[in-house]
């Protein structure tokens, strides 16, 4: 019983006949460590046509090599037979032999096991040299200390074999996630397991964190968590493993959750590391999370004037890579982008855009926008710009690329900014940034409505603001848009434009997209600047859970399908008058008002995959995210 031997090794503390091992994080589905550095690469164009899909793709990927949202997996532990033994009972008593009742006994050039015995072999099948193994024979590996893809129960621990045999990754099976180790699969189990949850932005374990923004204190910084299962879910959020809020959010229902201000995130005076600044929320169902900074636009007859709100991605959809998306230094506020690690041990690497200069220098970022950062799991790394001058100001941290060594969050913001810099009033921005692997070469944009005093919706133009991945990046729009950019030049470029139409936007290679409302005196004397960013076609899903608060004056949903689909909102079918084309995509929009009554959750489904953005409107301020989407790398 070697193995077994190796385990009891493991459980006494003596590790270190492993070497270094792989750790995990402290929840489960640890996951594998990418590069440190990541390769951005090549996508592709062209709107897409009709399809019962509804899913142009790219054929290339910018993505890391290495998958970060893809667990390992393996079957039951052996301390017995090594599958592929070459010879299970014939003892190897000479290593010059090289025949046996079968032929060859020695697989040419490779290693070879008979037992726990490895067998050299040359490149003619003779056994050049034989060795004991102390704890299991692999072939192809020789002399390992465990089978590769097979796991074991070590307490609420799993360990599971890397692909090497050389070491265990470990994983704590969260109590907080609702997950226990089954001894007869060695790994974490339940509605919360890496083995149970699908790449989307419905999750169990999430880290809300603060933005800078210049609104005052007593207004709630605050996370929505959405159930949608049929059992009630458990939530904790903790900030250094302290216990901050706990409760229940029942079957089908929301609970809303304020939580302490990180002042050294909300009003910095430089770049930063804040250690454990960021929450950790974990349920043991899954659930979906959005984070608002701050929630309430009216508090004691008070306004917020500075609003916006975010859709959390869970960590088990975190990527190693990603091209910040926020925009420029606005007087002296500025933009500014947080990095928050979920492992112990994050090497985060930034790399500037043209534009990603000044900073204000801190916590390993220098004036230059270079940096390097060593993060544990729950700090969180803020950049934020310096003045470089111009109008509008030169200093725009979009573009920049954040390289980890492991998976991390990253969220765009500005503390509060005019959209365009010209027209009144500023607002707060904070939108989630999707991974370079979750990026594609085309998306959908909608025209938002606002809803002016005593007058009934209409369209508003927004900004839209394009950050090429690739060299030499070239630009189509469905319909044509007079004025658009047509070409970025270097990876972390960026191109904006204002434009009141629904359209379809094309690159020849990977693109990241973000869409800005624009501010009161920008036209429709309502609405303020909110962000969101767009979500590739590849990424949109058949159902849609759904949070917009009950607070604010006025919220809608723009829904993308594929033109005839039906798609219902809270069981009600969209009407066909309801729905307007999108140039010649074969896709259309429909604006729907989300009634403003009941507990804010909404439900939208289809048969055919489709997209999902989430906006409202309160006295002075506003705020807009993507209503969800899947996560999968594309390919």
């Amino acid at each position: 019983m070697r193995f077994g031997r190796l385990l009891a090794n493991v459980a006494g503390g003596g590790v270190a006949i492993f070497g270094a091992l792989a750790c995990g994080d402290d929840s489960p589905g640890a996951m594998t460590m990418p590069n440190e550095s990541a390769t951005e690469v090549m996508g592709s164009t062209s709107a897409p046509a009709q399809t019962t899909s509804g899913e142009p793709s790219p054929t290339t990927t910018d993505a890391p090599t290495t998958d970060p949202g893809t667990d390992s997996t393996g079957g039951q532990m052996t301390t017995g037979e090594v599958i592929g033994t070459t010879a299970d009972t014939t003892e190897a008593t000479d290593a010059s032999s090289t025949t046996g009742p079968g032929g060859p006994r020695c697989p040419a050039g490779e290693l070879a096991c008979d037992g726990d015995v490895a067998l050299t072999c040359d490149d003619d099948g003779n056994i050049i040299e034989t060795t004991p193994c102390p704890e299991v024979c692999v072939p192809t590996l020789g002399c390992v200390l465990c089978v590769p893809g097979t796991d074991v129960c070590d307490g609420p621990v799993s360990k599971h074999c890397r692909a090497d045999g050389l070491g265990l990754e470990e994983s704590l099976c969260d109590p907080l996630q609702g997950l226990l180790c089954e001894p007869d699969s060695g790994r974490c189990v339940g509605d919360c397991a890496s083995d149970a949850l699908t790449a989307s932005y419905i999750g169990c374990d999430y880290y809300p964190t603060v933005t800078p923004n210049i609104v005052a204190a007593n207004f709630d910084f605050a996370v929505a968590v959405s159930n949608t299962t049929d059992e009630p879910a458990q939530i904790t959020i903790t900030r250094d493993d302290v216990v901050v809020d706990s409760f229940e959010v029942a079957a089908g229902e929301v609970e809303v959750a304020p939580l302490p201000w990180i002042a050294a995130l909300k009003e910095p005076k430089a770049s930063t590391i804040v250690q454990a600044g960021a929450y950790r929320l974990r349920s043991d169902r899954p659930v979906s999370v959005y984070q608002y900074s701050p929630l309430e636009y009216d508090k004691r007859d008070k306004f917020s004037y500075s609003n916006d709100a975010s859709l959390l991605l869970p960590t088990n959809v975190w990527g190693a890579a990603t091209r910040v998306i926020t925009r420029n230094t606005f007087g002296a506020l500025p933009g500014a982008y947080v990095v928050v690690a979920r492992i112990d041990g994050t090497l985060v690497e930034l790399t500037p855009s043209k534009t990603g200069a000044p900073v204000l220098p801190g916590g390993g970022v220098t004036a230059d926008g270079h940096g390097q950062a060593l993060l544990n799991a729950g700090d969180v790394l803020l950049v934020i710009s310096g003045v470089a001058g111009g109008t509008p100001d030169q200093a725009d941290l979009t573009g920049t690329l954040v390289s980890a060594s492991a998976p991390v969050q990253v969220i765009g913001a500005h503390a509060c900014t005019n959209i365009p810099f010209d027209k009144q009033a500023c607002d707060h921005l904070e939108e989630s940034n999707l991974p370079l692997q979750n990026l594609a070469s085309g998306y959908f944009l909608t025209t938002p409505l606002v809803k002016p005093p005593k007058q009934p919706a209409a369209k508003k133009a927004r900004m839209i603001r394009i950050v090429a991945t690739a060299p030499g990046t070239s630009l189509t729009y469905d319909p044509p848009q007079p004025g658009a950019p047509s070409m970025l030049e270097q990876p972390g470029d960026y191109a904006e434009f204002t434009s009141a139409h629904d359209l379809w936007i094309g690159a020849n290679h990977r693109i990241a997209v973000a869409e800005y409302m624009l501010g009161q005196d920008a036209g429709g004397n309502t609405g303020d600047p909110a962000m969101t960013v767009a979500v590739p076609p590849e990424l949109f899903r058949t159902t849609y859970a759904i949070h917009a608060p009950t607070n604010y004056e006025s919220n809608y949903v723009n829904v993308v399908a594929p033109t005839g689909v039906t798609v219902t909102l809270d069981g009600n079918p969209v009407p066909e008058p309801g729905w307007t084309a999108i140039g010649k995509t074969g896709w259309s929009v429909a604006r729907l008002p989300l009634a403003n009554k009941g507990d804010g959750d909404h439900r939208l489904t289809s048969d055919h995959p489709f997209g999902v953005q989430v906006y409202g409107y309160g006295q002075y301020t506003s705020y807009w995210y993507p209503g969800g989407l899947n996560l999968a790398p594309l390919p």
